[in-house]
């Protein structure tokens, strides 16, 4: 999510609850979003106001004395914002929302297992589970302050019977944990549909949150001419990283684009820079194997250049985290992709990548993803799409996750009806799929 250091409180608000609501991560009535003000108090969310239509004037201050200032009363559930940062000093923004993955999490008095996935637990740490109270009675506030006060100093705690609330030094923090949480809740969700879905065990593991995929070495390219083509690339990325986001087949900050802007160079998304938000200027320069100096690129720079490198005719790569297709990265399900004659011509046999083989060098992930073998699930890390074009990429991505979902969805009806040899050998003539 991009910064907002130059934003007020009650804009931070109104944007974030806008990208919630957006998201159908709440309802219109539900969910409230705050903000610490060392100088002036707490920003909050109003009560009884449309959240699809919340202005910034909507947002109210309330004052270290209690004192309500705005158009609207502030949310019913002010308490337990108020309690969450008078246990915790080191908060400064509140969300609380309804995302339909973590309702059903909370509607069972359970919490997902962050570890499924290394950035997750990066993000969220391990969720706590707050017993049920009231909404809005000062027992709710109690139980989830003694939730939020807990040593191991949680981000996230599910609400029993009620919603999630996530907490952050400011609401990017806050927002980024949240998405995650949420990701992760669906995610698992759908792999159970599959069989019981593997967690990563084991800190080495679990430290890839922080960037064990190996890293290339950094150069100066100071005075480089620019190409017609590099910009070209550059938008195209920004459009389809965006256009990914809004489709939910990346989070604000966690996925990947990149697209070859010559023989020995190509440019990528930046680490943790919002989706949403990227701008050509944003994406990071990588030549002959070195990323541009004070740059930092995404975690797996090494895994696109080790691609482009060893295959000359790929144009774009997706690192992506689409919901369905992602549950497969936490099964012992391969999938398959003889469904529809759509999935096989463009995705042929989707590849798959251990979580070794991805912190390995890169050379192991070149030989199993190229424009004639596009896509591969990544264990625990969503997939990875290979094409010509950033268009290509694209869509491959698409065909791949709606796919997945297609299949999902044969769990209520029954068996998979599979094409069988001769099918695809028909269509393999028939389009030239080598």
């Amino acid at each position: 999510m991009r910064s907002f250091a130059w934003q007020h409180p009650r804009d931070q608000i109104v944007e974030t609850m806008a990208r919630i609501y957006a998201h159908d991560m709440t309802t219109t009535s539900g969910g409230n979003l705050s903000i610490r003000d060392e100088k002036e108090g707490i920003w909050i969310s109003p009560a009884r106001v449309d959240k699809g239509r919340l202005r910034a004037e909507d947002v109210v201050r309330v004052s270290s004395t209690g004192e309500a200032e705005g158009l609207h009363p502030p949310s019913s559930e002010f308490p337990f914002h108020r309690a969450i940062y008078e246990a915790r000093p080191d908060v400064g923004a509140i969300i609380h929302a309804h995302p339909g993955a973590l309702v059903s999490f909370s509607m069972c008095g359970q919490v997902p297992d962050t570890r499924v996935f290394p950035e997750t637990y990066a993000l969220c740490g391990k969720p706590l589970l707050a017993p049920y109270a009231l909404p809005g009675s000062q027992a709710l506030g109690e139980k989830i302050a003694t939730a939020f006060s807990d040593e191991a100093m949680p981000k996230c705690v599910v609400l029993e019977n009620h919603g999630v609330v996530v907490v952050g030094k400011d609401m990017v923090e806050a927002f980024t944990a949240f998405e995650a949480l949420e990701f992760a809740a669906a995610t698992l969700l759908h792999a159970k549909k599959l069989g019981e879905p593997r967690v990563l065990v084991g800190t080495e593991k679990m430290a890839i949150g922080a960037g064990v995929f190996p890293m290339l070495p950094q150069a100066e390219f100071e005075g480089r001419a620019v190409s017609n083509l590099e910009k070209e690339r550059r938008k195209h990325v920004c459009e389809f990283a965006r256009r990914a986001y809004d489709h939910r087949l990346v989070t604000s900050g966690w996925g990947s684009f990149s697209a070859r802007v010559g023989e020995k160079a190509f440019v990528i998304t930046p680490r943790h820079l919002d989706r949403a938000n990227l701008w050509a200027e944003d994406l990071v320069y990588v030549e002959e194997g070195c990323f541009e100096k004070e740059r930092q690129p995404s975690r797996a720079v090494s895994l696109h250049e080790a691609v482009y490198r060893a295959h000359p005719e790929v144009g774009a790569i997706v690192n992506a985290l689409p919901l369905h297709a992602s549950a497969f990265s936490l099964s012992d399900e391969r999938m398959d992709t003889k469904t529809i004659p759509e999935s096989y011509v463009f995705l042929k046999e989707v590849g798959w990548l251990s979580f070794e083989e991805q912190v390995e060098e890169g050379g192991v992930v070149a030989k199993k993803v190229s424009v004639s073998q596009p896509a591969a699930i990544m264990e625990h890390n969503g997939v990875l799409v290979a094409g010509r074009s950033v268009l290509d990429a694209f869509d491959r991505l698409e065909i791949l996750e709606s796919t997945a979902m297609a299949i999902l969805r044969c769990q209520t009806l029954g068996p998979v009806s599979k094409m069988t040899e001769v099918m695809t050998k028909e269509l393999e003539e028939a389009f030239g799929i080598v």
